[in-house]
């Protein structure tokens, strides 16, 4: 303090040259490292609930490290312009034909080698370097919902990747509200689906509302159609075709038929080892004719119409009745459709899925026989009126362990995979489960029945902590013995076609996550 009451204060720079941890300080046998986040927080410690709470939260950080990278990348990208490269015909330049990666919209405008400059970076291929950058910039410039979502944590890597390569290939030539829009129909819902689910929902709402755009996506990938081997060192090697989609699903199921097939003669061989012998058999020697013919099961998913005779349409009332008007209605409709009238495949069948128009529930399964009965029959109490009598609905109760065959029919036809949460095995190669155990007292209703795998009806069964309930309305919670619950709902015509999901499902981060052969009634469960 100064006379007068001032202040003063008095700097003494100087500098400071600390020599580095002299290496004889350390011990023998002892190195010099960071401390890992396991010592700092031991992971013995924590309990099976903790663990598990610990996995989200590291989840959680992968998504922010994972959008951040993709700022990242594209800031990057925009560093590196094409400005200083060769111009197609210029000596050096890259060949007219010359595709710049896996993708396209990271090379617009951006340099041919910063893929290559970004692989060194990473210390990854130069194809994996051009598909990140892709993805990167398709949620950074166009998927902005996604991109936010994944920066705060709501939404995982791999499912916003997807939404990436979905729309990523129509990004740039869609106005960017159709994107948006796209975008505010999936992300509710995606958190609850699949990543192959995600994807699906993706391409169903770019084909109703685009249908142009979902063509030009479809050409875009079909020009990149091929084949390739690639070697192991174990003397094996991977066959892959890149093909369309129908095609590529015909393929699998006619092989996958017949390796089931072969199985049946042969329990010991694996089921992959039986499909990639069916494969060669069917390539090598496709003059073979003594295979048995592989049959096509067809089901059908049909809205069911409005009954004008009724004073409130059915979709608004569940579990309401099914008119003869309606499906005199819904016979026409399919007739109109389909000249000379929908029919099951050769030497296979045909089921018709009948569903709420408004929020997708299924209503009831039926043949195209059963469906022109029941239209000819019409109502057995009016039988010379359209009245509003129910002459057709869910499978009945029954009381037995063994499942009908329509209540089998109609399971199997509204949960089409395997109910666990994450598996995608089809229902056909399903069981059906009583989620409540028929021994304690679970009845065989399709609201107490639902498909699942072998391996998850044995996880079901048998592996101890996990808790299976089912909602009326099919909703499937699965919790873990570390106490972690995921939900998953039939797949429903809402999903199927891209119509907006139930009320019930628009939250984010709402807690989630061919024809199988008749076997012996098992023990039950």
């Amino acid at each position: 303090m100064f006379e007068g009451g001032g202040f003063g204060v008095g700097v003494t720079v100087d500098v400071l040259d600390v020599p580095a941890w002299p290496a004889e300080l350390v011990p023998t046998g002892v190195t010099a490292r960071p401390s890992r986040l396991g010592e700092v927080m031991p992971v013995g410690a924590r309990t099976s609930p903790e663990i598990a709470l610990e996995l989200q939260r590291i989840q959680q950080l992968e998504a922010r490290l994972a959008a951040y990278r993709a700022e990242l990348i594209v800031e990057f990208a925009a560093r590196r312009p094409d400005s200083l490269d060769r111009r197609i015909g210029d000596p050096g330049a890259a060949s007219a034909d010359w595709l710049p990666g896996p993708g396209r919209e990271a090379a617009e405008g951006v340099s041919e080698f910063f893929a290559d400059e970004l692989a060194h970076v990473l210390h990854c291929s130069r194809a994996a370097a051009s598909t990140l950058a892709d993805q990167s910039t398709t949620l950074v410039k166009h998927l902005r919902a996604t991109w936010a979502a994944l920066a705060d944590g709501l939404l995982d890597w791999p499912r916003a990747r997807a939404l990436a390569v979905e729309l990523g290939p129509v990004a740039p030539d869609v106005e960017p509200q159709l994107l948006a829009d796209l975008e505010a129909a999936v992300l509710p819902r995606a958190g609850e689906l699949s990543v192959t689910g995600v994807r699906a929902a993706a391409r169903a709402e770019l084909l109703r509302r685009d249908e142009a755009a979902a063509e030009r996506r479809r050409k875009h990938a079909q020009r990149r159609a091929d084949a390739t081997v690639r070697p192991r060192p174990d003397g094996m090697a991977e066959f892959s075709v890149f093909l369309p989609r129908p095609m590529a699903r015909a393929v699998f199921d006619t092989i996958d038929r017949y390796a089931r097939m072969a199985k049946a003669d042969d329990p010991s061989r694996p089921l992959g080892e039986l499909r990639a012998g069916v494969f060669a058999d069917l390539v090598l020697r496709p003059w073979d004719t003594s295979r048995p013919p592989v049959t096509a099961h067809l089901t059908v998913v049909a809205p069911l119409p409005e009954d004008p005779t009724m004073d409130a349409p059915p979709a608004e009332v569940d579990g309401q009745s099914i008119t003869t008007a309606q499906l005199r209605e819904l016979l026409e409709r399919l007739d109109a459709m389909c000249p000379g009238g929908l029919r099951a495949p050769v030497g296979g069948s045909l089921d018709l899925a009948l569903v709420d128009p408004r929020n997708g529930a299924l209503r009831a399964t039926v043949t195209r026989a059963e469906l022109e009965r029941l239209v000819r029959r019409g109502c057995s109490s009016h039988p010379a009126g359209d009245c509003g009598c129910s002459v057709l609905d869910r499978p009945p109760v029954t009381d037995r362990y063994r499942p009908s065959a329509a209540q089998r029919r109609f399971t199997m036809v509204r949960d089409r995979t395997c109910r666990h949460p994450g598996c995608g095995n089809h229902a056909g190669w399903s069981d059906l489960d009583h989620v409540v155990p028929h021994a304690q007292g679970g009845e065989t209703s399709c609201e107490n029945l639902c498909c699942l795998c072998r391996r998850h009806h044995r996880l079901k069964t048998f592996a101890p902590g996990w808790r299976f309930e089912m909602s009326p309305d099919g909703a499937l919670g699965v919790t873990t013995p570390s106490g972690v619950t995921r939900t998953t709902r039939p797949p429903g015509y809402w999903a199927a076609i891209g119509l907006p999901p139930p009320s019930v499902e628009a939250q984010l981060m709402a807690q989630v996550g061919g024809v199988g052969h008749e076997t012996e009634d098992p023990p039950p469960f």
